[in-house]
């Protein structure tokens, strides 16, 4: 399945799963990036890291090896 990073700028998809049992998968989980819910890619910064994102009303940045973490369903 797809991951976050893969996200091509202005797609939506439905977030599927977060990947792994640490500390780093409990901050997405924290800031709002549960099973079920749609988000948006807004695009990168010029170096291609990290990414932006939009989801549950506000703008979310992640790097790429974050992004990778979480499974979509595009």
């Amino acid at each position: 399945m797809p991951t976050l990073d893969q996200l091509p700028r202005g797609a939506r998809a439905r977030i599927v799963d977060v990947t792994g049992d640490d500390g780093l998968s409990m901050r997405l989980l924290e800031m709002g990036v549960v099973e079920g819910e749609e988000i948006e890619c807004l695009g990168a910064a010029p170096l291609g890291d990290p990414l932006e994102f939009f989801l549950r009303g506000y703008r979310l940045s992640l790097r790429i090896a974050e992004a990778r973490r979480v499974v979509i369903d595009s």
